[in-house]
């Protein structure tokens, strides 16, 4: 079991509602981006979208790759670096070809999967205490994810599959993230963006669809749109413990229901709705129950 790397960072993590906030935000820019992804992704590879949106953003972050050039050229640790830049790259492209292949309320719920995942890994990989309390209401909030998508409904194909393979490298990702909480947030983000528009390139040149002029602005949207998010989202995990802010991506239902009734007249269901409520709930209660156990232990 490897345990939580000792710095200043992780002894004295922010509080967490700081680190929600960012997160929040990180969901609303995402998920604008993830509804320009699945309007392009029946016309171009998902590789190819997610070397633009990686070439866009490098664009984006070129003064301060050279601003931060001496500290990118002497990282401590260039193969968690690497590993996570690597672990990004994969759960994008898979993450790229779900909303492609599925409906985008749908591959957002599949990826309500990924506190489970996390909290698997986050005890076994990091070494975080996780509550048994904690498990019960993360359990009930899947419940919920599986109320609101109705399984028994769903045709199985390769959306599925690349959608539960980006739940699964995007939680190492973010394992490897609180692996690196010691780094400068900037220089993470910088490092990432130039990696994953390395990683991409070959692949993307090998399947290139042209692109007209005309579709040239939401593309850069996308890449403006997921620095943005890149930024937020670093700021939220490299200094809080995983297991506390897994429960609160259920949350990101309520944006992608508003996005996909804006963007693509998608009336949310009963069962969605009803199944939000217990996500919501379940997030939002967690934390509080897990105290008050603690407390009448300590009693």
């Amino acid at each position: 079991m490897a345990a939580a790397p000792e710095t200043d960072a992780l002894l004295s993590p922010i509080p967490l509602w700081r680190s929600a906030v960012w997160l929040l935000l990180d969901m609303a820019l995402v998920t604008t981006m993830q509804a320009l992804v699945k309007a392009a992704g029946e016309s171009y590879p998902a590789v190819q979208l997610v070397f633009l949106r990686s070439l866009v953003g490098f664009v984006a972050v070129a003064p301060l790759v050279w601003h931060h050039r001496a500290k990118l050229t002497n990282l401590s640790n260039i193969r968690g670096h690497l590993a996570r830049v690597a672990f990004n790259s994969a759960a994008l492209t898979f993450n790229f070809a779900a909303f492609a292949a599925l409906p985008l309320a749908l591959v957002t719920a599949i990826g309500f999967t990924r506190p489970l995942m996390l909290l698997v890994m986050a005890t076994f990989m990091l070494g975080e205490s996780v509550s048994k309390i904690r498990y019960v209401f993360t359990a009930f909030g899947f419940l919920g994810v599986i109320l609101m998508v109705r399984p028994d409904t769903i045709p199985w194909n390769i959306g599925l599959v690349a959608a539960f393979g980006s739940v699964f490298f995007g939680s190492l990702a973010v394992v490897q993230t609180r692996r690196l909480a010691s780094e400068n947030t900037v220089v993470l983000m910088l490092f990432y963006t130039i990696g994953l528009t390395v990683l991409t390139s070959i692949p993307a040149v090998i399947v290139w669809v042209p692109i007209p002029w005309a579709e040239a602005p939401n593309i850069i949207l996308i890449g403006v749109l997921a620095q943005l998010g890149q930024y937020c989202w670093l700021q939220a995990y490299q200094k809080q413990e995983a297991r506390l802010l897994a429960p609160i991506g259920y949350l990101s239902i309520v944006f992608s229901g508003f996005a996909g009734w804006l963007y693509f007249e998608e009336v949310p269901s009963l069962s969605l709705c009803l199944g939000a409520a217990i996500v919501v709930l379940t997030t939002v209660l967690a934390t509080p129950a897990e105290r008050r156990l603690r407390s009448g232990r300590r009693a």
